[in-house]
């Protein structure tokens, strides 16, 4: 070994070797404490990037790479007269008309196939202005040529499809396809593939006449896209001559509503999974400390010998840094492969739903394992610091024979350091969001995690300090509460693990039962009626009113209530807001609503939480929106509770949109039935007086199921907070069984001093179990109201900071008391199993030597 380790390294490897070789169990679970929370920070970062990519790229494809685009704010499109208008600014150079509709297909009916339907974007084009603009979009032929110098090909039923969608369908050049968009159906022929629109997109190209005559959209146009002229004016001249009901979309502000749509998602699960390395932190910390105190007499003889106090920080410290060395190669390892699992199994969206349409494709993240494992890295020298300092402030005269790591029974634990935490923590959760993001929110969590673990010696000794005062006639009990009572520090040693696993299960388990109940109490409120029929995709068109006529008129029907649904932009960078066009009186739960008659010359409208939160709409105010082309004044007559729309819903009155856009077509329903109709009966009758074209496109939903369906996927979106959850237990009970097993061999010659004054064995074993318990119901119900306090910064803070909506709180008693027993059972069992094997001649032979 002299031959390749130099000379002073020596004793380090000596020292580090003989620990890991007497004690591998507990420094392999610190360094698996660490994996896990660098692994699971990698995996969501590096899942969430892949998909974000991949949906980015879907993005790019469908808006075919122009350098700007004018988009319509709403689905109802832009008169196609804006097109010369455009064509004619010196800032263009070219410019390229675009029908886009979403449109869906069923069952195909052809030998073989095996697809179930599903939905892509539909594009209209002409090719010969598409070419110099959005050349991506432009087909190609069987031969593999651009479809452009053969323009019949392109007029008629000819359709070409992107990769994703041609492998989505099964289809080949001459095979038809039908589908259905803007509540109308067409059959085409497919007759090749686009040319660069990539794997990420489900894209069908078309030509726009045929876009606009067969689909309603005539006059109409959805997109302009455009190639501009050098020069930094060029976006201000087009942006000069746009109408209300357009907007100009960059590849910026459509990157940055492609970023917006799940950014607070991803940032929750990674500070969700940073808070699970935190706790793995504690851990090692609680490993560190155990292990200085029962190696305080090899360290003061080392120090007899002419080793430094710095030597022995920089020797403990090493130790620290291979601990997390070893855990963030193993976590960045683990994390690489459960990223692969998941994207392979799952997909890219983590039960998020954000991109559940997009082919994730996983790369290695450089510079994200370095991040992630220096973070593994930095939290076990945090932990490794305390230890490492209380070590070398030790005399070696007293650690020779074993005093060192006795402390003075009279000299009660400060409080006020973690008192200043807690206080810091709480004044952190009062600050706003930065960037949008509950930042501080998440810095409250930690600071009141760090004051929480940091106030255990103080309170275990308050809270025991009416027992040790009064004695028990018992003497296990006796000893026990004497035992903790004098040595406080061990006590918060043992209770760290403990206090910091329960405390993050419990916000967690808190904020997901709040959340679940609040979810659950809201579908009760907006679905008041017998069922429902909701149009998939039907944003540029709906039910028209012959059919709306023959809906109402099915036997067994008391009241049918017609909704019109549409998105609109409000702003270009951020995905569009929901406008609900309800017919008599609103379902939606309100939150509050003003009394206050609405102005002259204004409607009436009703706002949901993530709008006020996301554009500072507030009640009793007026604000304009763009509907049918023309900015209209809204008063905001109350704001109501939505946990569908992420990004901000607005109900008006039916009749005034019908009045504002000419539009009488709807794309939802709502059916009460008579008393003793038959339910089923009246959704099969309503099915058969459905419109063929829109039949594809028609959900049927009664209540009961509909919530069913909603909390499925409730519980899928939060399945990766479900396993935090799980990990959290399982270090908590992990640490609980090392710190406790740890002690109690390092307490060999107490126990030796017991049997020698003759107390019997089985009540030393007693003595123990009754330790155990009550650091773990210590530990347990301080874990509990920690993480009740949690829970609130994670109800009231991040969660409006993050998704914009309030929840009610709800506490789930049956699976918190569920945890204090087994945390409570768990410390108590280990206590007795460790003292077994301590309780042997060894304890004796222990005592001896010391004489």
């Amino acid at each position: 070994m002299q031959n390749w380790v130099p000379t002073r390294w020596l004793p380090t490897l000596w020292i580090l070797s003989g620990e890991w070789r007497a004690h591998p169990v507990r420094m392999g679970l610190a360094v698996l404490a660490i994996a896990v929370g660098v692994a699971l920070g990698f995996a969501v970062h590096m899942v969430n990037s892949a998909a974000l990519a991949s949906f980015g790229r879907a993005v790019a494809s469908v808006q075919g790479w122009a350098d700007v685009a004018v988009r319509a704010r709403s689905a109802a499109g832009l008169d196609e007269g804006l097109y010369p208008k455009l064509a004619r600014l010196p800032a263009v150079q070219a410019i390229s008309p675009v029908v886009e509709l979403t449109a869906s297909w069923g069952k195909l009916a052809r030998p073989g196939s095996s697809a179930k339907g599903g939905r892509f974007t539909l594009i209209g084009l002409d090719p010969l202005r598409a070419i110099s603009v959005t050349p991506g979009l432009v087909g190609l032929s069987r031969a593999g040529q651009s479809g452009v110098g053969s323009r019949p090909a392109w007029q008629g039923d000819a359709v070409w499809l992107s990769p994703a969608l041609q492998r989505a369908t099964g289809l080949q050049p001459g095979d038809a396809f039908t589908f259905t968009a803007a509540g109308r159906q067409a059959r085409f022929t497919v007759m090749g593939r686009l040319a660069a629109a990539g794997d990420d997109a489900q894209i069908a190209v078309i030509d726009i006449s045929e876009a606009q005559w067969r689909f309603g959209q005539m006059g109409r146009l959805h997109r302009l896209d455009l190639k501009l002229a050098e020069g930094a004016g060029a976006r201000a001249a087009v942006q000069a001559v746009l109408p209300a009901d357009a907007v100009l979309a960059t590849p910026e502000a459509e990157a940055s509503r492609a970023d917006a749509l799940s950014r607070a998602y991803r940032v929750n699960l990674g500070m969700l999974a940073l808070v699970a390395l935190l706790t793995g932190g504690f851990l090692v910390w609680s490993a560190q400390a155990l292990s200085v105190a029962r190696r305080r007499p090899q360290f003061a003889l080392l120090s007899v010998l002419g080793l430094p106090r710095a030597g022995l920080v920089r020797q403990l410290l090493a130790e620290g840094l291979l601990l997390g060395l070893a855990g963030a190669v193993l976590g960045v390892v683990l994390g690489y492969g459960l990223a692969t699992l998941v994207v392979e199994q799952f997909g890219g969206d983590l039960g998020g739903g954000y991109f559940s349409r997009t082919q994730a494709r996983l790369g290695f993240d450089v510079p994200a394992a370095l991040l992630f494992g220096g973070l593994g890295l930095a939290t076990a020298l945090a932990g490794s610091v305390s230890p490492a300092l209380a070590a070398a402030r030790t005399a070696p005269a007293q650690a020779l024979k074993g005093l060192g790591d006795a402390p003075d029974p009279a000299k009660a634990p400060r409080a006020w350091p973690s008192l200043a935490l807690l206080a810091a923590g709480g004044l952190a959760a009062l600050g706003p969001p930065i960037f949008g993001l509950p930042l501080l929110g998440y810095a409250a969590m930690a600071l009141l995690l760090a004051g929480g673990v940091a106030l255990m010696p103080a309170l275990a000794r308050l809270l025991l300090a009416p027992l040790a005062r009064r004695g028990a006639t018992w003497l296990p009990l006796d000893l026990a509460v004497r035992r903790l009572w004098g040595v406080p520090q061990a006590a918060g040693l043992a209770l760290s693990g403990i206090v910091a696993s329960t405390a993050l299960m419990v916000a967690m388990a808190v904020m997901v039962a709040s959340f679940r109940q609040s979810v659950d109490d809201w579908l009760v409120a907006v679905l008041p009626s017998d069922l429902y029929l909701h149009l998939e995709g039907a944003e540029a068109g709906g039910l028209d009113p012959q059919a709306q006529a023959r809906l109402a008129a099915v036997p067994g029907l008391a009241h049918v209530q017609f909704q019109r649904v549409i998105s609109v932009r409000i702003d270009p960078a951020r995905p569009a807001v929901a406008v609900m066009a309800q017919g008599g009186h609103s379902s939606v739960p309100l939150i509050a609503e003003t009394d206050a008659p609405t102005p002259a010359g204004t409607t009436r409208a009703l706002i949901s939480e993530p709008l006020a939160w996301l554009y500072g709409w507030r009640q009793g105010e007026v604000h304009e929106l763009v509907i049918g082309g023309v900015p209209r004044r809204l008063f905001v007559a109350g704001t109501w509770r939505d946990y569908a729309r992420q990004w901000g819903a607005i109900v008006v009155p039916l009749e005034d949109y019908r009045r504002f856009t000419g539009d009488a077509t709807a794309t939802e329903a709502a059916f009460d039935l008579k008393p003793g109709a038959d339910a089923r009966a009246v959704q099969e009758a309503l099915q058969a007086a459905l419109p063929v074209a829109v039949q594809g496109q028609a959900q049927f939903g009664r209540p009961a199921e509909m919530r069913a369906v909603a909390l499925t996927i409730f519980d899928r979106s939060f399945a990766v907070t479900y396993a935090l959850e799980a990990i959290a237990i399982i270090i908590g009970l992990i640490g609980v069984a090392t710190s406790f097993s740890a002690q109690v061999l390092a307490r060999m010659r107490e126990f030796g001093m017991l049997r020698h004054v003759g107390v019997p064995r089985r009540q030393i074993l007693q003595m123990l179990g009754l330790e155990g318990a009550g650091l773990g119901l210590i530990g347990a119900l301080s874990g509990l109201s920690l993480g009740l306090v949690m829970a609130l910064v994670l109800v009231r803070v991040v969660n409006p900071q993050s998704f914009h909506w309030t929840m009610d709180l709800a506490l789930p008693w049956p699976l918190l008391a569920g945890l204090v027993a087994a945390l409570v059972a768990c410390a108590g069992g280990t206590a007795v199993v460790a003292g077994r094997r301590a309780l042997g001649k060894r304890a004796l032979l222990a005592v001896r030597a010391d004489w």
